[in-house]
């Protein structure tokens, strides 16, 4: 009968179509377009929603397909932007990107309430900036810049609750900044460089309450200073106002704690350069090309972070011995007074002629492996941060651009940009290489980045879909430093020819999964008295059921093991406050915990995703509980109460290995440490592998799970990932393998077990051996691109092993 029913129903939901008043809009859009690629051809087919046109995406809303997106990013088109477009009354992004239209923005834009992204960039638009734009009370990203927009920017877009990127750059605007923009609440990065504007700089922009970066370079500002009243934006982290025709003084700056790049070049500014110290953050401070004068500040030490400090060509006379800057820091001087009148030694040094040393290009790690070619029927490519040598695999190619970073040299940072690159995409590190980069002017750092595949040579087309989605929708952003960032190709390569196929042009899943819904809904109504009446009879039957369970919780007795309530481990943490919190991993996070009787333990809490059912907590804790050996972490106790399963260790007041082997370590260890905490680890492991009952394979052996007590005795910890080892059949036969799924860290990974995904006791000596590389050398696994098993491989190779 429910079948009868639903097969009907669906017939009828996938007969919808998209709303005709839209299917007449998308008509003339593709009208006022010329398209030399036919990259629209399929737009004179079928529906748009149902046919998956390009570029086209749609949801169900209030019982009607409508589009929602319009992504056109680098189609090679050209023509104008038709005002129809606003008959699409449900778009929330509008991207034409990358493309060569002309013409001017659309006022009938400002009538589509739902936009949340206008991402216009890199046309060849003009007129001027619709003021009916700040209507748009959902908007988030306002992107025009590098196009060829004439005018004022509008006090209306002082509206825009809800918009954090103002992204206005290099274009032809003229007139003053709005002082009204201070009102924008959320407002992050007000990019206007390279403009017309003129008059002086708003003071009121003061009060902005989260701007973070205020790019206004290649303005005409004339006869304004920099209002004393910036020192009160506290959130800024750049300014950036080079080339301005400002005058006056340099207000004292140094009350913006989070301020980590500040260029004022190129200027007409008099007067002492405030002594007062900047921020830590700082990176980068350009005062050149000014009319300063007075002496070298000695307020330049203690910044760790600072990379250039650049006072060419202004008016400075005098400098004391005690300047003394961090090192690796770039001091430039060139063009002061104080290049001829000062005694101080090292100061020619400083007073050469230099321009600011950005690296141009990222050098390709050299490598002595010697690997056989990849197939050649794709683009397979040697992966060079992947764990497995010569694994070939086919990237995905992504072109990035740092449109405002807050640093001069990216080097140091390259490490940090892909950690949080990789975690933003839900990569491994491992996965993404940067090719290459090159700075352009503004600054701007243009970089190309390959995607590879984690544990096989092809991404699925899900997978590429996901990944385009989420960089081209900007669902991620990026750490502060690094600044806005923009996409300017997603290569497909090998993966094009499906791609049209798969994509998810047309349909979302929300909008099938509407549609189903939908054809459904009959079959629930004829079914829905039958269905109630079971549950509720299944309901009953599953409160005694759950009853039952939640007493047999507290009916497990293990010996040496203590049940704790989750009373006792709220007040151990002060109701687990965030100051007790130690650390944080896969199962959950770890409190520092004192328990009544003044014993401190480390508690660590399950997340939701890491509980299990009773019966399996009580089987792992028991397990555990007959885990004793000098060199492992002791299970003090457990709690599983109130969807609550927390595990109780004994307290390592020392740490972390990896924490004394960071760069950061206030005190490193000494060689005969290292070789006791060595020993001890390896007692640990080798104790799991052959006296623990049943045996035990660790699977994430790595520094940050070898702990360390009062004594500096090293305990292996974290069996969250372990795995029972094989034990002998009835035959007495002993598998030499456990077949799993891949589990670990990036660069500890046995490469056999991460290819075979056969685990072995092998594959945690190969990890405790990376452990014992770290130890020697001080490298991370994986640092920077390159994989320590490897760099340690070539310098064996190489004679270089002592270096």
């Amino acid at each position: 009968v429910v079948l009868a029913v639903m097969l009907p129903c669906l017939d009828v939901a996938l007969g919808q179509s998209t709303d005709p008043s839209e299917v007449d809009a998308l008509g003339t859009i593709k009208r006022s377009l010329l398209d030399p690629m036919n990259n629209l051809e399929n737009w004179n087919r079928g529906d748009p929603c149902t046919s998956n046109w390009t570029g086209v995406f749609c949801q169900i809303i209030n019982d009607a397909l409508h589009v929602t997106e319009l992504q056109l990013f680098k189609r090679n088109l050209s023509g104008t932007l038709a005002p129809e477009v606003s008959l699409l009354s449900q778009l929330r992004t509008l991207d034409f990107m990358w493309n060569n239209l002309t013409g001017s923005i659309p006022k009938e834009i400002g009538n589509i309430t739902t936009l949340k992204l206008i991402l216009l960039n890199g046309n060849q638009l003009s007129g001027f900036l619709p003021d009916e734009i700040g209507n748009l009370q959902s908007l988030n990203r306002l992107q025009i810049d590098q196009n060829q927009i004439l005018g004022p920017i509008p006090k209306s877009y002082a509206n825009l609750r809800n918009v954090k990127h103002l992204h206005m750059n290099n274009n032809s605007l003229s007139g003053k900044i709005p002082s009204e923009l201070w009102r924008i609440p959320l407002l992050l990065h007000l990019l206007v460089d390279n403009n017309n504007l003129s008059g002086p700089l708003p003071t009121e922009l003061a009060k902005a309450p989260a701007l973070k970066i205020f790019q206004a370079d290649n303005n005409d500002f004339s006869g304004s200073s920099i209002p004393a009243t910036y020192s009160n934006i506290k959130t800024l982290l750049k300014l950036s106002l080079r080339n301005c025709n400002l005058q006056g003084a340099i207000p004292d700056l140094s009350a913006i704690s989070e301020l980590g790049y500040l260029d004022l070049s190129w200027n007409k500014l008099t007067g002492p350069i405030p002594t007062n110290k900047l921020a830590p953050n700082i990176t980068t401070l350009d005062l050149s090309h000014n009319m300063l004068n007075g002496t070298v500040p000695l307020n330049f030490s203690g910044l760790p972070n600072l990379q250039l400090l650049n006072f060419q060509n202004n008016t400075l006379k005098t400098i004391t011995a005690a300047f003394n800057p961090p090192q690796n820091v770039t001091v430039m001087l060139y063009g002061n007074p104080v290049c001829g009148n000062s005694s101080v030694a090292p100061i020619d040094s400083l007073c050469q002629p230099q321009s600011v040393n950005q690296q141009t290009s990222k050098q390709q790690q050299d490598s002595s492996l010697i690997c056989s070619p990849c197939p050649s029927d794709k683009n397979y490519e040697y992966n060079p941060s992947s764990p497995i040598p010569c694994f070939c695999a086919v990237p995905l190619g992504v072109g990035l651009r740092l449109k405002s970073p807050g640093i001069t040299d990216f080097n140091p940072y390259e490490g940090a940009f892909g950690d949080s690159t990789t975690s933003l995409l839900k990569l491994y590190v491992y996965q993404l290489h940067v090719e290459h980069y090159i700075w352009e002017v503004g600054p701007r750092l243009n970089m190309h980045l390959k995607l590879f595949p984690s544990n096989t040579s092809l991404f699925n087309m899900s997978e590429v879909v996901r990944l385009r989605h989420v960089l081209a929708g900007w669902e991620i952003t990026l750490p502060d430093i690094f600044g806005p960032y923009e996409l300017l190709n997603f290569t497909l390569g090998s993966y094009a020819d499906e791609y049209p196929n798969e994509a998810s042009s047309g349909l979302s899943k929300t909008a099938m999964g509407g549609i189903l819904a939908s054809a459904i809904a009959a079959a629930f109504a004829l079914s829905a008295v039958a269905t109630v009446l079971i549950m509720r009879r299944r309901s009953r039957h599953r409160s005694r059921t759950v009853s039952k369970r939640s007493l047999s919780r507290f009916s497990v007795k293990i010996d040496g093991v203590r049940c704790f309530k989750f009373e006792e481990m709220a007040r151990a943490t002060n109701n687990f406050d965030l100051l007790a919190q130690v650390g944080q991993g896969g199962y959950g996070k770890v409190y520092r915990g004192t328990l009544d009787d003044g014993e401190i333990v480390a508690i660590k809490r399950a997340h939701e995703d890491s509980l299990q059912g009773s019966k399996e907590f009580c089987t792992e804790i028991e397990l555990l509980s007959r885990l004793h050996h000098r060199n492992l972490v002791s299970l003090v106790g457990y709690c599983d109460e109130a969807d609550e399963q927390m595990l109780v260790y004994e307290y390592m007041p020392n740490g972390t290995l990896r924490d004394h082997l960071s760069s950061k370590a206030k005190l490193s260890p000494g060689f005969g440490l290292r070789l006791h905490i060595a020993l001890g680890a390896s007692k640990g492991i080798l104790y799991l592998h052959t006296d623990a009952n049943p045996p035990i394979f660790h699977r994430d052996v790595k520094a940050s799970n070898i702990l360390l007590d009062s004594k500096f005795v090293p305990k292996v910890a974290d069996f969250g990932l372990s795995r029972l080892a094989p034990v002998p059949d009835i035959e007495g036969t002993l598998a030499g393998h456990v077949s799993t799924v891949v589990k670990g860290t990036p660069g500890y990974l046995d490469p056999e077990y991460f290819l075979t995904h056969k685990l072995t006791d092998k594959s945690d000596v190969y990890s405790l051996g990376v452990v014992f590389l770290e130890m020697l050398t001080g490298m991370k696994p994986i640092e920077h691109g390159k994989n320590i098993v490897r760099e340690v491989n070539k310098a064996y190779q190489s004679g270089n092993i002592s270096e």
